[in-house]
C-alpha cells in the first residue's frame, strides 16, 4: 500500500491507517528527518525480525534503535541519566540524532544489545512523531538495505522497489541522503559513533 500524507498536516484517517498496520505486526517505509526507514512496533517481534530478514542482519548482534515522541516518552526506556546528559538531549531532540543509552527494563530484549543499552531517536518529523503519539509506543527505525542512497530520497521509488516486501511505504516528501548521528552516552562523556546529518563538535556532556 502506498499513503501520501502532508508534511505538516498528516491526514488522521491516514495516520490511522498506519498505525493499526503495525499494531497488527505490520512493516511500513516511513520519513524521518534524515533518510527513509524501515518501521514497526518495537512489541511486536515477529515484524521486528522480518525487518532483519529484509535488512540481512541478526536482531541479537545489530544495534537497532526506535523512534520515541519526546523526552518523557523516551525515558520509559532508558535507566536514569545524569543531569549533563539530559541537558544533551533536550538541547538535540528532537533532531537527527540516535543517542545510545543504558536500556531499562521497558526496553524489548530483541532491541537491547549484549552491553543492554539502546539507541533511541526523536526525530524533527510530524509524520514520524504522530504515528508514535498514537501507536502509544516507539516504533524501530532501521535503514533501507543495500547502498543506493540516492534512490532512497524518492518515496515512488522506494514503493517500486520494497513495496512487496512491506505493508506500507507512506510519502512524506522528498528525504534526505544522511543517516542520524550517533552519539554514546553510556559513559562518563558523550562519544560520537557515526558522523551523520547532526552537527557535532565534541561537545561536553
Amino acid at each position: 500500500m502506498y499513503i501520501r500524507l502532508n508534511p505538516q498536516h498528516p491526514q488522521p484517517r491516514n495516520i490511522t491507517k498506519i498505525v493499526d498496520t503495525l499494531a497488527n505486526g505490520g512493516v511500513i517505509i516511513y520519513p524521518t528527518d534524515t533518510i527513509y526507514g524501515l518501521g514497526c512496533d518495537i512489541r511486536q517481534p515477529k515484524a521486528i525480525e522480518r525487518i532483519c530478514r529484509i535488512r540481512n542482519i541478526d536482531p541479537r548482534k545489530s544495534h537497532l534503535s526506535f523512534i520515541c515522541y519526546d523526552l518523557s516518552d523516551m525515558s520509559k526506556y532508558m535507566k536514569t541519566i545524569s543531569t549533563p546528559t539530559y541537558r544533551l538531549l533536550k538541547t538535540h531532540l528532537p533532531g537527527p540524532y540516535t543517542f545510545i543509552l543504558h536500556a531499562s527494563k521497558e526496553t524489548p530484549k530483541l532491541l537491547k544489545s549484549k552491553k543492554d543499552t539502546v539507541g533511541i531517536r526523536i526525530p524533527d518529523n510530524i509524520i514520524a512523531r504522530e504515528i508514535v503519539k498514537e501507536l502509544g509506543r516507539p516504533i524501530l527505525s532501521a535503514s533501507l538495505p543495500g547502498e543506493m542512497v540516492e534512490e532512497y530520497t524518492d518515496p515512488e521509488i522506494i514503493y517500486e522497489k520494497f513495496g512487496n516486501i512491506t505493508d506500507i511505504v507512506i510519502d512524506g516528501g522528498i528525504g534526505g541522503m544522511k543517516p542520524s548521528t550517533v552519539i554514546d552516552c553510556t559513559g562518563d562523556a558523550p562519544v560520537l559513533i557515526r558522523e551523520g546529518a547532526g552537527k557535532w563538535e565534541n561537545e561536553k556532556g
